[in-house]
């Protein structure tokens, strides 16, 4: 009785409880979630685990997956978390357009139950597009003569949002004679339109610039503008007017591009440019401007892109109509796209192997692969085909996916690369097809080695060629493929005059061109002898060689070289005789020169390039000999100078010169006489220098003279004080003077200095006198030396050399004397005394020193007297018996011995009793002028 009240209430609790299980199962088969568009890839949309009343780990033990209907998945299960996540960037707008409400439908399959469960997903707008009026400006055309009132349709701004997001109004600048009124249709698209306050002047202001902005409600407000021109023009009351309202029309998804689909047509009463109509689109958008087409003279609407009604079933075209001055009328378009078999299949490689050994085996795999068709039924299904001549073979394995296997051994010398065609074609009407092209390269093996097209190579290259000039090229080809054709050349070690090839020829590796790393020299390297070695690059590596043989051309570039006569190293000339008796055609000498060319470039000429007198002498054109070419005459001048050219035939011809100097003369007199008048031509720059080297070469020989003498005075005194001095004067006296008296530095063809040392035996003192140098050696003669008479001099007689009797010097010899007539050379033709004195040119000077010299030399070993014979002074020996003393003055008259009156006699007078004039009376003078 007490639990009686409570049934009620306990009835309606479970009443409850079963209603609730019900629409828990209906719940759960139908799962609702919603989630805001532009979401990151992986966002939370909804725990689907909890929906299902399933841990999150049991949804990969149960099976749970979305069900694909092939087309893109725009979430993906979470399996860890057990929650569905988005999986890629989601459009509302690109899904679901303009449509209310965006909602995507996916099934859940749970396998284990095999049960499918119903999820929708509700796209929520959000505020990510700005209102747009898709042109930056738009142009309006007014009557000056409108009433105040009139209204003007203005372009209307598009917004993809929804709602509040939408656009939501419309704001004009400001105007005093235009405001802006934005009128609602029956759809709630707003149309804002420009209505015209107070009358227009157009010569007042012929264009008024206006700027229109939408704008729309978003939580963060996006807004869009647009110029207005408003352009006055005459008056124009009738807008264009369109024959429907809104125009509905299908087209299959396959009609071609270009095709018509239907023309909109628009008629305005006025005349002239105020009835011309011209069309337009309103809010155009990317995807209604690129499918299709509007004319804006006859209003024909063509398909510009291919239509595809798995992207979009409809389309909501929106064009206008507006006359000359700006009167415009809006109408609608509605396409329907009807579905056809357009899709072919889709052919997705999954594995490829790109190469293949040639040695394979068959049944190699190549490729893996996937058909898909995008159609149902019929239309789906597909069947794959290659060509059959082709050594491949297509084999289907698990679901939709087939294998491109090999069915023969391949061989890359017959066909290296193949291209392979996949194609996969459905079953529809008319049936699609899909080729997919797959290229394998049959890989080598290095069976080739390199070969060249000839045995050996020969090459030629000039001398003096730049370092780095390209010489030679060689090339190698190698059958195999790839890394086994790839040719790389190389030289084989040797060496050249010691050095290695390298240092000579360079090779590039890669090309084969050969480069010289010096510049050659024909004299030097003619040829060169390489060995090339071409390998490929496989493995192993193969090669093969090819001799190449490198000759160096001679080029004229070494001038030729005078031999004969040899240019002197002291600046003086070489001297050619020539007798005055000789006959044409008589050979004086001859010029010998090389070239080190070879060839034509080494082949020389003679020609007289410069003389003194053009037509005495000839130069043979190949031999160089130098002849007469006529008969000397007395008149012609002793000294003849002659410039010789040596030239070769080269290109361009390279020569050389040479000057020679002949002298004419019968005999070596007149050659004796004139020959210091040869002398060498110098540039007058080469004599200044000349000067300025003479001058000081002559102060340092001065400076090195006086620290000679000086220590050689030093040295003689220390001697004397150390030796002599303890001497007694009887031995003194039994020594011949001769003794104490000597000649030194005596050297041919160069200046003498005579240095004397004299002792005194009575005034136990020592005397030096050190004479000026003069150009001819001191003798002292046989007869000179007998004497008893004392030789030396004193300090004392030093002491007193002012006496005037002292300073007298005893006349010459008059036997020696010569006439003017018979002075040879330059000292006879020079006007001055009959007095025999010594020639003052240098040069005959230095020619004369050496005869004296010699004939003193002969005297001294006592084969012969100072005179060799009769007349002839001693000379006859080296110059022949025609060179006697009636052709040459004696010159023994000014020479005398220092400290004695005695001068050199020849022979002859001592033979024939002649005693000296003026001898003997100095003889009988004083003791101490016989000292001097």
């Amino acid at each position: 009785m007490a639990a009686s009240p409570y049934c009620p209430d306990c009835s309606r609790l479970i009443g409850i409880c079963v209603l609730l299980g019900a629409l828990w199962e209906i719940r759960a088969e139908h799962i609702l979630y919603s989630v805001p568009e532009e979401l990151e890839n992986g966002s939370f949309v909804g725990n689907i685990a909890k929906d299902l009343g399933l841990e999150p780990r049991q949804l990969a033990e149960r099976g749970v997956r979305i069900v694909s209907r092939g087309r893109t998945q725009l979430f993906a299960l979470n399996p860890l978390s057990g929650s569905l996540v988005t999986a890629g960037r989601i459009d509302r707008e690109e899904l679901c357009d303009r449509s209310p409400k965006c909602v995507v439908n996916l099934e859940i399959l749970l396998e284990d139950k095999v049960k499918i469960f119903g999820v929708e997903v509700e796209i929520i707008d959000i505020n990510d597009n700005a209102p747009n009026f898709g042109a930056e400006q738009r142009e309006i055309k007014v009557a000056e003569n409108e009433n105040p009132g009139t209204r003007f349709p203005l372009p209307e701004a598009f917004d993809p949002d929804i709602g509040i997001n939408s656009l939501q109004g419309y704001q004009l600048s400001s105007n005093g004679h235009f405001s802006l009124d934005v009128q609602s249709g029956a759809d709630g698209i707003k149309y804002p339109e420009l209505v015209l306050e107070r009358a227009l002047d157009r010569e007042e202001e012929a264009v008024h610039h206006l700027v229109l902005t939408a704008f729309d409600g978003g939580d963060r407000v996006h807004s869009g503008t647009t110029r207005i021109h408003v352009t006055l023009v005459d008056a124009n009351d009738n807008a264009p007017v369109f024959t429907q309202p809104e125009y509905h029309v299908s087209v299959r998804e396959n009609v071609p591009v270009g095709s018509r689909l239907l023309t909109v047509k628009a008629t305005d009463p006025d005349e002239g440019a105020n009835g011309e109509v011209t069309y337009s689109f309103r809010k155009v958008r990317d995807k209604i401007s690129q499918l299709f087409q509007l004319n804006s003279l006859t209003g024909d609407i063509t398909i510009l892109g291919d239509l595809d009604y798995e992207d979009s079933g409809f389309y909501d075209i929106d064009v206008e109509a507006h006359d000359g001055p700006g009167l415009r009328a809006r109408s609608k378009i509605l396409v329907t796209i009807l579905d056809v078999n357009d899709n072919a299949p889709e052919v997705t490689v999954t594995s490829l192997t790109s190469s293949i050994q040639e040695t394979s085996s068959p049944g190699t795999v190549i490729a893996l692969f996937n058909v898909h068709d995008s159609d149902s039924g019929e239309n789906g299904l597909v069947t794959c085909s290659i060509p059959d001549n082709l050594p491949f073979t297509l084999e289907k394995t698990f679901g939709n996916y087939h294998r491109l296997l090999t069915h023969r051994t391949l061989d890359r010398e017959e066909v290296s690369e193949y291209n392979i065609t996949v194609t996969a074609t459905d079953h529809g009407t008319p049936p699609l097809s899909t080729e997919t092209h797959i290229s394998l390269n049959v890989a080598d093996v290095n069976d080739n080695p390199p070969a060249f097209p000839q045995a050996s190579y020969l090459a030629y290259i000039p001398e003096n060629n730049p370092r780095g000039a390209s010489i030679f090229s060689v090339t190698a080809h190698d059958p195999d493929s790839n890394e086994n054709s790839r040719v790389t050349y190389s030289l084989a070690g040797d060496t050249l005059q010691g050095a290695p090839l390298s240092s000579y020829v360079s090779i590039n590796s890669a090309t084969g061109v050969l480069y010289a790393l010096r510049s050659f020299d024909y004299e030097q390297v003619r040829d060169l002898q390489l060995l090339v070695t071409a390998s490929d690059s496989g493995d192993p590596p193969l090669s093969s060689n090819v001799s190449l043989s490198i000759f160096v051309l001679d080029q004229n570039d070494n001038t030729p070289e005078i031999l004969y006569p040899a240019l002197p190293t002291d600046g003086s000339t070489g001297v050619e005789l020539a007798p005055r008796s000789a006959e044409p055609g008589y050979l004086v000498t001859k010029v010998v020169a090389v070239d080190r060319d070879s060839g034509q470039n080494a082949w020389l000429s003679y020609r007289l390039l410069k003389a003194s007198d053009p037509g005495l002498f000839a130069v043979g054109l190949h031999t160089g000999e130098v002849r007469t070419a006529r008969a000397l005459l007395d008149r012609d001048a002793l000294k003849q100078s002659l410039v010789v050219a040596v030239q070769d035939h080269g290109q361009p011809p390279l020569s050389a010169t040479v000057t020679l100097t002949v002298a004419v003369a019968d005999s070596i007199p007149d050659v004796l006489a004139d020959l210091g008048s040869l002398k060498p031509s110098a540039d007058p720059d080469d004599s200044s220098l000349t000067l300025y080297l003479v001058v000081a070469v002559a102060a340092v020989s001065c400076v090195f003279l006086a620290f000679v003498i000086a220590l050689l005075a030093l040295r003689l005194r220390r001697w004397h004080m150390s030796r002599l001095l303890q001497a007694s004067g009887s031995r003194l006296a039994s020594v011949p003077a001769s003794h104490f008296v000597g000649v030194d530095g005596v050297r041919a063809f160069l200046q003498t200095y005579s240095h004397e040392v004299s002792l005194t035996a009575d005034s136990r003192r020592s005397h030096v006198i050190f004479p000026q140098p003069n150009y001819a050696d001191t003798l002292i003669s046989q007869e000179s030396c007998e004497k008893s008479g004392p030789l030396l001099i004193s300090q004392d007689l030093l002491e007193r050399k002012g006496e005037p009797s002292l300073q007298q010097q005893a006349p010459p010899n008059t036997d020696w004397r010569f006439s003017q007539a018979q002075r040879p050379g330059t000292s006879g033709s020079q006007n001055g005394d009959e007095t025999g004195t010594w020639p003052n040119n240098q040069f005959d000077t230095e020619m004369l020193q050496a005869m004296i010299l010699a004939s003193a030399s002969e005297a001294a070993d006592g084969s012969s007297t100072l005179g060799g014979g009769a007349g002839t002074m001693g000379l006859s020996a080296r110059y022949g018996p025609q060179f006697t003393l009636q052709h040459v003055p004696d010159y023994r008259q000014n020479v005398y011995i220092p400290g004695s009156n005695a001068t050199l006699t020849n022979a002859a007078g001592k033979r024939d009793g002649k005693a000296p004039a003026g001898g003997n009376g100095n003889k009988k003078k004083s003791g101490k002028k016989e000292k001097k």
